[in-house]
């Protein structure tokens, strides 16, 4: 069950309009790497998990990502701003001026439509984290660059606060990886001697572990013609 707080997690505001940057920021609304997509994400996952701390982790982390996306979907209809205009209907911001009133959509910054193809679920615990702190990090590095390309000290004060709350996500299922590190798909890892090998195929020198030997890799035989047996 989610409840509504109308009280936005953080305070959004912004200097002035900016409908160019209001279509670059769509993409953390409806991008590959946005809120909308972490959200889903997060909830799908939490119904196969068993361990009630950790399914609390997901579903908690999940709410939270959609109160994100209530910050930036505030943010970017006060970048559109208030009037239809021809001449502000950049790329991406197209759709905003002709179908939706200026209202913020579940599109990206170039316009395309948000898609549960976005939403990454395998039922195994190790896969679904590792995919989460590789989602996190995605999205820390889509903030980041629209964090230079902004000089509003407000939207910049807002894009800082989902910056660090995004590292905060990332250390809660990096802990929860920990937990889990022998469980599911992680279970067996490193018991088969396969598991020992690296080839190291090139040169200089071998730049990995010592728990992996080194073996040379099997030499390449040509298949023989009939012929020659």
């Amino acid at each position: 069950m989610f409840k509504h707080d109308k009280q936005l997690l953080e305070i959004v505001n912004v200097e002035k309009p900016n409908p160019n940057y209001a279509a670059m920021l769509q993409e953390q609304l409806g991008g590959p790497q946005g809120e909308l997509k972490a959200a889903m994400q997060y909830i799908s996952q939490s119904f196969r998990i068993k361990d009630p701390a950790i399914k609390d982790i997901f579903m908690d982390i999940a709410a939270e990502e959609l109160s994100h996306m209530e910050m930036v979907a505030t943010a970017v209809n006060m970048l559109n701003g208030h009037e239809l205009q021809a001449d502000k209907a950049t790329v991406g911001n197209i759709q905003a001026h002709v179908l939706t009133g200026l209202s913020p959509a579940l599109t990206n910054a170039s316009g395309q439509l948000w898609t549960a193809a976005y939403v990454n679920e395998t039922g195994d615990l190790p896969a679904d984290l590792l995919s989460n702190i590789a989602a996190e990090q995605r999205a820390k590095v889509v903030y980041e660059y629209l964090y230079r390309q902004i000089n509003d000290k407000h939207v910049r004060q807002m894009i800082d606060f989902l910056l660090n709350r995004e590292e905060a996500h990332n250390t809660m299922f990096r802990e929860c990886f920990q937990k889990i590190r022998d469980t599911s798909s992680n279970k067996d890892w490193g018991v088969d001697e396969d598991a020992r090998l690296y080839f190291n195929l090139s040169k200089p020198g071998n730049y990995v572990g010592s728990n992996l030997r080194n073996p040379q890799p099997p030499s390449f035989q040509p298949p023989q013609h009939p012929s020659q047996h």
